[in-house]
């Protein structure tokens, strides 16, 4: 388990990725798609206790979506490769502000929301801006997927020289040993640690 004696919770920020209802609820865009995951399900209420515990240390909950930016007459501007992996994304999903974008109603709502067109929350937003005008120096980071968003925004933020502790449990992936794999390979960019553990910390520090 990392130490995180050092860390100071009131600069800290949890960032969850792709915590949105067009991903989560059966309404949504991949919900109607039959496309889910029980692991993926039960990451909200998992990662709740921590959103509480950490602002009542002064820290900050910045949820990141993955946005689809519709073009003029409304049909989604996605990338050929994403149609064929996606071939059920339809008008409408994903639209900023929209339903299918917001984040799910058991963490609603976050200090701040990066709407993001890629996997890296970092990537093209408005992410850097905000943790440099909030003074925000360390990231806890989980959502989905682990070897997409989660694993992107990961290594974008290494590259940083940010400091982040990844959640392995409070990530998940559509497939456990991929979700496995990605927690290996990340062990040199990251510190990790489960979310009870965390919390742990989290209510001892003073």
């Amino acid at each position: 388990m990392a130490d995180l004696k050092n860390i100071d919770f009131s600069k800290t920020a949890l960032l969850t990725i792709d915590l949105q209802n067009d991903f989560l609820h059966p309404d949504g865009a991949y919900g109607r798609a039959n496309q889910k995951s029980d692991d993926i399900a039960a990451l909200p209420e998992r990662i709740l206790p921590i959103v509480r515990a950490l602002r009542k240390r002064g820290g900050t909950y910045i949820s990141a979506q993955f946005t689809i930016v519709p073009s003029a007459d409304g049909e989604p501007l996605i990338a050929p490769h994403l149609k064929q992996l996606r071939p059920f994304l339809a008008k409408g999903d994903f639209n900023p502000g929209g339903w299918g974008h917001t984040v799910v109603d058991v963490l609603a709502p976050a200090d701040f929301v990066i709407e993001k067109i890629a996997y890296s929350a970092f990537y093209q937003t408005r992410l850097e801006y905000i943790m440099r005008a909030s003074g925000i120096g360390h990231l806890i980071v989980g959502g989905i997927v682990t070897n997409g968003g989660v694993a992107s925004t990961l290594r974008d933020a290494h590259l940083r020289n940010i400091e982040t502790i990844m959640l392995t449990d409070g990530c998940a992936a559509f497939k456990k040993d991929v979700h496995e794999a990605t927690l290996l390979s990340l062990g040199t960019v990251t510190h990790q640690m489960s979310c009870n553990d965390l919390l742990v910390q989290l209510k001892a520090a003073s």
